[in-house]
């Protein structure tokens, strides 16, 4: 897969067949997934099914976001003007660059070395720890997942659960081999034992932090509010002790108005852990003398989203609010993993917002990594299309291909050919024709175990059955007559 220069693509990755091969040879990870993915799901259904009127706050969150998106700029105008009212400070990033490039400046200006981190996808986005690393600031993830990931020196596979890939034991010999200081050498992987163990290494850098990097699931437009939804408490801690608060948010998580939180805090729950509440809610607006952060810092981030509104069908993609839904409903996702999708953003999602915000040409696979099954589209709560986005996303990659080609695919030349032949009931005929007699050569007990030349992709990952003896138009035919 090809690069992007941040964290949004991974530079290393291959693209998403030769990952997924990989990964579906690894029974360790098929388990893992299996059973976590079950889990979530089943627990998100139950809670979901308790709602009368579930369908109809999907609705109203959809709509919502419809509304949001079609006046993204006056409603980020009226969030910075909020902001600023309230004591904060708004940054503007057009890219990647510039977003590392605002937030370690604002570390340096405190003379701080290191800082602490709330969970934050779009700072993986970005690949802000590696550009702090490279300017001797260490950036501490706080998050349990993510400080499994951290410690592994591994990715994230799951938007929500970042360490979904691994188990216990896996956790276990992390934490024995990776902690400073190093934990108990009697620890279990008890999950109690293991959640201890982060506890003690965390407090302190808690303590002793200046300063916090957040993201942010929401920004009110109307109060300039920022809320931060987690399970753990630890964002609580990176809200409320550091001095200075830079919080990274991509453009399209702005709402217009406070009121409009009630519909997405209900949504976002239930979709994700499978809860009826978060058992963190964290919102802040501004500074406030002698409680909390005395400096905060917004950083707008764009980073190829203002490209994606340009796109009617590619769009709804940014109503997006990083439940991982998708993910837990998707058989592709649930085979594979996160990782084969070489980005920070895996799943179906990934499969529609990665090439949007990248540009097609840096994961061209990724439309493709999907059956279309439309489950994903059940699940999301905010009803985003996935499975017209892919169908729209594999077009656009398709015609990007035919440009920079100058003589035609075998495909397309097959594609041409079937064309000629569907064009007309004499040509179809002949066709079928051929294709049964084919068909009694190739064919076993009614299967074709391998078919010739390229089409044997085919049959490698499917079975084939033989042409019928007789076509349903020739059958039809008779029938008909006799009748």
């Amino acid at each position: 897969m090809n690069g992007t220069g941040d964290g949004l693509v991974w530079l290393d990755t291959p693209a998403f067949p030769k990952a997924a091969r990989t990964a579906l040879a690894d029974p360790q990870l098929r388990g893992n997934l299996r059973r976590a993915t079950g889990t979530i799901r089943d627990k998100r259904l139950a809670v979901t099914g308790e709602l009368g009127d579930w369908e109809q706050l999907r609705e109203a969150g959809e709509a919502l976001k419809r509304r949001t998106l079609r006046h993204l700029d006056r409603y980020l105008e009226e969030l910075e003007r909020s902001v600023t009212a309230a004591g904060g400070t708004v940054h503007w990033a057009a890219d990647a660059e510039e977003a590392n490039r605002i937030v370690t400046a604002l570390v340096q200006a405190t003379g701080e070395r290191e800082v602490v981190k709330v969970k934050s996808m779009a700072t993986q986005e970005i690949g802000l720890n590696e550009a702090l690393a490279l300017e001797g600031i260490t950036a501490y993830e706080t998050d349990l997942a993510e400080l499994i990931v951290q410690l592994g020196e591994d990715r994230p596979s799951h938007i929500l659960v970042p360490a979904i890939h691994r188990n216990r034991a896996e956790i276990r010999e992390i934490f024995l081999n990776r902690m400073v200081p190093a934990p108990d050498p009697d620890l279990t992987d008890e999950p109690r034992a293991l959640a201890e163990a982060a506890r003690l290494h965390l407090r302190e850098r808690f303590l002793r932090a200046k300063v916090a990097v957040s993201g942010a699931n929401f920004g009110v437009a109307e109060t300039g509010t920022v809320a931060v939804v987690e399970s753990e408490g630890n964002g609580r801690m990176c809200l409320t002790l550091p001095q200075t608060l830079i919080t990274v948010m991509g453009i399209e998580k702005v709402v217009p108005t406070f009121a409009d939180l009630e519909v997405f805090l209900q949504l976002l729950p239930r979709s994700s852990t499978g809860e009826r509440m978060n058992p963190y809610t964290s919102m802040w607006t501004g500074t406030t003398p002698g409680d909390g952060p005395q400096d905060f810092h917004l950083v707008l981030l764009d980073n190829g989203r203002t490209a994606t509104l340009a796109d009617t069908v590619g769009r709804q993609a940014l109503a997006c609010i990083r439940c991982s839904a998708c993910l837990n409903v998707c058989p592709v996702y649930e085979r594979t993993g996160g990782h084969a999708y070489g980005s920070v953003y895996p799943g179906p999602i990934g499969a529609v917002l990665t090439p949007q915000l990248a540009g097609v040409q840096h994961a061209a696979s990724l439309p493709f990594a999907s059956t279309l099954c439309g489950a994903c589209y059940d699940a999301c709560p905010v009803k985003i299309n996935i499975p017209e986005v892919l169908v729209h996303l594999r077009a656009e990659v398709v015609d990007a291909q035919r440009r920079s080609r100058h003589l035609p695919t075998a495909e397309a030349l097959a594609m041409k050919a079937a064309a000629a032949v569907l064009a007309t009931p004499g040509r179809l005929a002949a066709a079928q024709k051929a294709a049964a007699l084919g068909g009694r050569v190739l064919s076993r007990d009614g299967r074709i175990g391998r078919l010739p030349g390229p089409l044997h992709g085919w049959s490698d990952a499917r079975d084939s059955p033989a042409p019928p003896a007789e076509s349903f138009r020739s059958w039809w035919r008779k029938n008909r007559e006799q009748s």
